[in-house]
């Protein structure tokens, strides 16, 4: 038996092969995936009676369940009145009016409506006959067969062939390709105003909340990244999740590449070699409208290696956002992943943290110490909580002093050790919340508003069309901005639908939310 104080070695190596050991089995469980075997199944212990205990002690001094409701049925539309009369009423009785028993219900079945134009012969031969109106005449499909069909596709992520069942069964005569063009097709007013959610987003944030998942499309691998904060959400698919493929989707629906002082700033900080920064200097202030013209530009310029074609290109790209007016100010929340770090960039503490997290102690000496150290981080955490709510010097350089005490101790266990080193490595962009008491401290947000992406993308598999790919995307950005507006989805599609035009364009709701905060 390895004694901790003479072999920490053999102690390294045992908690290595415990990694690698784990490594294997995951790799192991994705091949058996591609096979189309079962990986091995994941059973976590149930926290059943855990939540149950702890329910059970915050009703403790608490009024009994339901004894403080409101009134749920005060503010409800009544839509037929029913009167009972007693089933006998003494004589000489006098009427006090009624006591109401409300019932709650929805209407579900098929509606059929046949329009009957009327035609009238005109006495010089010709017909005149009654005109539909565009937006009946436009579909044989009502509006809220349709609002229901999207509603059940994008919100309930129930599947077309389901849908199909699901609407024939209450009576309605439709095939399975209408319901496909209703869910993907003609949708280019909801593009439009998806892509000024985002150019809003952008324009007025002071910060946002950034992350990606996989996103096949058409039976090969792709991602989808995510933009977003409290006021809106927005996702796009494609086939990268490089810097550059990020830089172009904050473009927004611009295509150009500028040379400016942002962009030299970039290219030598991220160490283009100085003949090639000679060369592109010469150029600062110029403006290439596509993508074409600009790898043009590079060629002419004897930049064709591919390092120094990405830093270039990257470094027009950050040009191109200021030209634009993207807010250099505004923080770039995320999780660590390479591709999100450009301008100013903050970290996730709680993505920074699990890095401890991970470690394994094989001895009661270092579980004690891990559970220490996490301890204390998360003591840190709680603090800058606070200093976000009360920011001051005084705070602020408390919280630097304990940073640096906390992430430069030596614990004499060389993996908690390195996991310090690499988060003190990262400590401007983890305490820029020092500076900007604004921004937030994790990147959950992000996290929750992609795992929408995640469900739909585990029922439905990937998209076939770009249409469905575009619509996918555009819908969930929708649905999940209604939410954070406080805008009901299916009110939405039966406003759009419709064109009632009583609930105004995200965009402008945006606008008004960040205003009412900013006034607070």
């Amino acid at each position: 038996m390895c004694n901790d104080e003479t072999s920490p070695i053999v102690s390294e190596l045992i908690e290595y092969i415990k990694q690698q050991v784990e490594i294997i089995q995951k790799l192991k469980d994705e091949i058996a995936e591609l096979k189309g075997q079962k990986a091995r199944p994941k059973i976590k212990p149930s926290n059943l009676e855990k939540k149950t205990a702890q329910r059970k002690n915050k009703r403790k001094n608490q009024k009994r369940p339901g004894s403080g409701k409101r009134s749920k049925t005060k503010q409800l539309n009544i839509h037929e009145d029913k009167i009972i009369e007693p089933e006998f009423i003494p004589s000489g009785s006098v009427f006090k009016g009624y006591q109401d028993f409300i019932v709650q219900d929805i209407v579900i079945g098929n509606w059929n409506i046949r329009y009957r134009k009327a035609r009238y012969l005109t006495s010089s031969g010709d017909y005149v006959t009654g005109e539909l109106s565009s937006r009946v005449s436009n579909s044989h499909f009502g509006s809220t067969l349709t609002a229901f069909i999207l509603y059940q596709y994008y919100h309930a992520h129930v599947t077309q062939p389901l849908i199909a069942e699901q609407i024939r069964e209450y009576g309605v005569d439709i095939s399975n390709g209408q319901i496909s063009r209703i869910i993907t097709e003609s949708k280019g007013r909801y593009h439009q105003e998806k892509d000024m959610i985002l150019s809003t987003g952008l324009k007025l944030s002071n910060y946002i909340n950034v992350d990606d998942t996989g996103a096949r499309h058409n039976g090969k691998n792709g991602y989808c990244t995510h933009i977003g904060n409290k006021f809106f959400a927005w996702f796009k698919s494609t086939g990268s999740k490089s810097r550059i493929n990020f830089l172009e989707l904050l473009r927004a629906s611009h295509s150009d590449y500028v040379i400016d002082d942002t962009a030299m700033n970039y290219m030598v900080s991220n160490k283009l070699p100085q003949n090639k920064i000679k060369k592109l200097i010469k150029h600062k202030g110029s403006r290439f409208e596509n993508q074409s013209k600009w790898l043009e530009f590079l060629k002419t310029q004897g930049i064709t290696k591919r390092r120094h074609v990405k830093t270039s290109t990257e470094g027009a790209l950050i040009g191109s956002l200021i030209y634009h007016g993207f807010n250099s100010d505004m923080v770039i929340v995320s999780d660590d992943a390479g591709q999100f770090n450009i301008l100013q960039h903050a970290l996730c503490w709680v993505h920074a943290e699990r890095t401890i997290q991970k470690l394994i102690g094989f001895t009661q000496d270092r579980k004690k110490l891990i559970e220490s150290v996490r301890s204390d981080i998360w003591n840190l955490y709680s603090e800058l909580k606070d200093y976000q709510s009360n920011p001051n010097v005084k705070f602020k350089t408390k919280l630097n002093k304990r940073f640096d005490e906390i992430f430069t101790q030596k614990t004499g266990y060389a993996s908690l050790d390195l996991a310090l080193k690499r988060i003190f490595n990262n400590k401007s962009e983890l305490l820029l919340v020092l500076k900007r008491p604004d921004i937030p401290l994790h990147n959950n947000l992000s996290e929750n508003d992609i795992r929408e992406y995640v469900k739909k993308r585990k029922i439905s598999g990937s998209t076939r069309s770009l249409s469905g790919q575009a619509c996918r995307d555009t819908f969930t950005s929708i649905k999940k901005t209604c939410r954070k507006l406080g805008v009901s989805f299916w009110q939405y599609l039966l406003d759009r639908i419709e064109y009632r035009g009583r609930i105004p364009l995200l965009p402008d709701l945006m606008k008004m939310k960040m205003a009412e905060v900013k006034l607070i």
